[in-house]
Order: structure tokens, then sequence, then C-alpha cells
């Protein structure tokens, strides 16, 4: 298929499922930032699940189609206009040769996701499957995460301050990863750590006392107090996050965040 990019936007990139098991080399894995929404984006079009699609964060970019071809958008709501007629969000729609697509201004959310496909599939995505995801990656309860060799360093009032606190990401805040503000939380005692293989979601204390949360583009290992790794199923919620919206943090565990994956990728594959 071929489509034109008449402006580039400003941090707009194709991107699939990552590249696993290279990271030893010192190989970011890459990737979605919201696997969820990429996934059902895909889903729509009738695409394999872990298809290539476009990645978009605004100010977008806007498209030209040089083909026929059926598109899906997902994640975040930027308000799509074809020809500048506005179009639905989760549906597979039909573009014909010289269409441009452009998106206006965000509603909701930080990345959406376009997937393209050649297929004329008329099988109907489930509502449902739309609403869990919308609701997985939307709502605003806490993040869950399993505590990390460091955890129980922290001193006690840092562990109460991380458990009740409101954080926020900052300007700074990228696809390598989400820099937090809020208390300053510190060890109980000041030490050197190891540097240690790191991936998606990895909570690190930094020297200044605030958290960084490694995204999709993070590096392979890291030197900083691992505090704990963010669920998979709420990373997309936290890529979704907006600069200023109120984080809170709540513990959970490993058995539990299976179930929670395991649960929502029923659903794509039923």
């Amino acid at each position: 298929m071929s489509i034109k990019i008449i402006k580039k936007g400003i941090a707009d990139s194709l991107q699939n499922a990552g590249h696993y098991g290279h990271q030893h080399l010192g190989i970011q894995v890459g990737g979605y930032m919201d696997f969820l929404s990429a996934q059902l984006a895909n889903k729509i079009v009738g695409n394999s699940l872990n298809q290539t699609v476009y990645e978009i964060h605004f100010p977008a970019s806007h498209f030209e189609f040089e083909e026929t071809i059926f598109i899906s958008i997902t994640g975040a709501n930027f308000i799509p206009v074809l020809n500048e007629k506005s179009i639905p969000m989760h549906e597979k729609i039909l573009v014909n040769k010289g269409d441009v697509l452009q998106f206006l201004q965000p509603i909701q959310g930080r990345i959406a996701y376009l997937a393209f496909s050649t297929t004329v599939n008329s099988n109907q995505v489930p509502t449902t499957l739309i609403e869990e995801v919308e609701q997985l990656i939307f709502n605003t309860s806490p993040i869950r995460f399993i505590p990390g060799p460091a955890w129980n360093e922290l001193d006690p009032a840092s562990i109460q301050q991380l458990l009740t606190a409101h954080f926020h990401t900052t300007l700074q805040s990228n696809r390598m990863g989400f820099q937090l503000e809020g208390p300053s939380l510190h060890t109980i005692a000041q030490k050197s750590y190891l540097s240690a293989g790191v991936t998606r979601g990895t909570m690190q204390l930094l020297p200044n006392g605030q958290i960084i949360i490694l995204m999709a583009d993070h590096q392979t290992v890291g030197g900083y107090p691992n505090l704990g790794q963010i669920i998979l199923v709420d990373l997309p919620r936290l890529a979704q996050i907006l600069h200023q919206t109120p984080i809170q943090f709540r513990l959970s565990n490993v058995s539990s965040a299976h179930e929670q994956y395991q649960f929502i990728q029923a659903q794509f594959t039923s």
C-alpha cells in the first residue's frame, strides 16, 4: 500500500510489537507505547494483532492515500477528519485514492494509532472489546506495580508517600521514559547499585528523589534503585496519561498481573 505524509507530525513513527531477545546486546525493544490500542486498531481492520501501525502524537501528521485501503483509528482522540469531514474512531473505514486524513486537536489521551489494511473483512469487532480497552486505558484508578529489588530499601516515610501521594508526568517525558514529579523519596542508606537489566515499566529512583518509569525506548541496563515494575496491562494507561494529570500507585503481585494480562488477551483472540 502507498501512503504519502504531506505534513510530518512532531513525534509520529511506525511501530510494531517490539524486537525482543536482543537486550543482552544493548539493543532496545522499542514498539508500541500503548499495545492495547495498537492491537485493537489492527483487529478492527482484520490484521494480525502485532502488525505495524502508525503511532501518532499531537501535533499529528497529515496523510494522503495513494490507493484505496481500509483504516482504523484507536487510542487518543485527536478528532480525526477525512477530507475535512469528521470520521469515527474504532471503526473500519474505507479511504480512496487522494483522500487526506488530518487530526484537529487533542480531546482525550496522549497517543493515537492508525492501522492500514487492504483486506476486505466483514468481521465485526465486539463492542465489549472496544469498551474494555477504552476502560483500561482511560480510567483513573491507581497504576499498579510489583515491588522491585530496592523496594524494601526505601525509608518508611517514602513507602507511605509512594502509596498515598499524587504524582504527575513532567514535560521531559517521552518514549524513553516518563519522569514524574511528586514527593521526594529516599532510601534508608546511601549506597551504590550495580547496573542491572531493566525493562519497560521499571520504576527507577533518580538521585533527586524523583521517579522515572522506563517506557518503550528505554535503555537495556540501569544503575538507579529499582523500586518496582508497572504491571503490563497498566502500561498503556500510563502511556496515555497527559501532563499534570494526577497519578497514584498501588501494590500488585505477579499472579494478579498475569491474570489481568491473560484476561484481556483472551478477548482479543476469541
